[in-house]
């Protein structure tokens, strides 16, 4: 009897529920497949249009949560949950996961300010917070870098939209700062005739800004000249190398020496 019992219950809920069970997993099914088809549209819109790429990838990730979201809520609706009474828990937990996360959600609203204000977008060389990549991909809470040495650098985005921020691609050319010491015995003029003939005779240096070169210090072994050559933000590093390594070459050819600490042997008599 009691088995008979359970057996009618079970057949009963089957009866109330089974519908809105299989009507919930029809729709959260259908659902996925509208938000798939949906977002894949948002794409090619997206794509089309002179869209910058983080801001792409940023909106696409915020929609398709939103869109799930707005999923579950309908398929709870139609399992018999209280959508009201389903809103006031969300709102309530949400709260509480607010209050619980508010690292996280300075983070999302530090990585909405950098979609509004754009101070960097995906291939920008930057430096910030103490680090020096070119930006990889800039997502809902972090922005990622792949740093010079081929590192992968994960910058929160709340650190990141309160700090401050070089960007050494914007303006698409970089002046390269260098320095050479030369002794004081030194002929001025002929040393800059070489350090100028270095970097005019370099294939990536710029003609335009003109590249310079001065006494910059008057140091306690050697004279320092600055040598300051401009060339394409892509091109700093080569440049930096080269220049130093032709600069040296170039230095020994015309003469001039660079000081260098000697060590002066002295023998005792006796």
């Amino acid at each position: 009897m009691d088995l008979q019992k359970w057996i009618d219950k079970g057949y009963e809920l089957i009866i109330n529920f089974g519908p809105k069970v299989i009507g919930a997993i029809i729709i959260w099914i259908v659902g996925l497949w509208v938000i798939k088809m949906l977002i894949k549209g948002i794409k090619k819109t997206l794509e089309r249009g002179d869209y910058d790429v983080s801001l792409k990838k940023f909106l696409i990730n915020l929609i398709n949560w939103a869109l799930k979201i707005v999923l579950i809520i309908v398929v709870l609706g139609t399992v018999g949950v209280e959508t009201t009474s389903f809103a006031a828990i969300l709102a309530a937990a949400g709260l509480a996961v607010g209050l619980a996360l508010q690292g996280s959600l300075a983070n999302f609203a530090g990585g909405v300010l950098i979609m509004l204000f754009k101070p960097f977008k995906v291939g920008d060389l930057i430096e910030a917070q103490g680090e020096t990549g070119v930006v990889k991909q800039i997502e809902i809470f972090t922005t990622k870098l792949t740093g010079l040495s081929n590192r992968e650098i994960i910058i929160p985005n709340a650190a990141l939209s309160n700090g401050n921020i070089i960007n050494y691609t914007t303006e698409g050319t970089r002046r390269v700062d260098l320095t050479f010491g030369v002794g004081y015995d030194s002929d001025i003029k002929k040393t800059k005739e070489v350090l100028m003939n270095v970097i005019a005779s370099h294939p990536k240096v710029l003609k335009e800004p003109a590249p310079t070169v001065n006494v910059s210090a008057l140091a306690d072994s050697s004279v320092n000249f600055a040598v300051r050559p401009w060339c394409n933000a892509e091109d700093y590093w080569a440049v930096y190398f080269e220049v130093t390594e032709n600069t040296k070459e170039a230095l020994d050819a015309a003469g001039i020496e660079i000081p260098y600490p000697h060590q002066v042997e002295i023998q005792k008599k006796g």
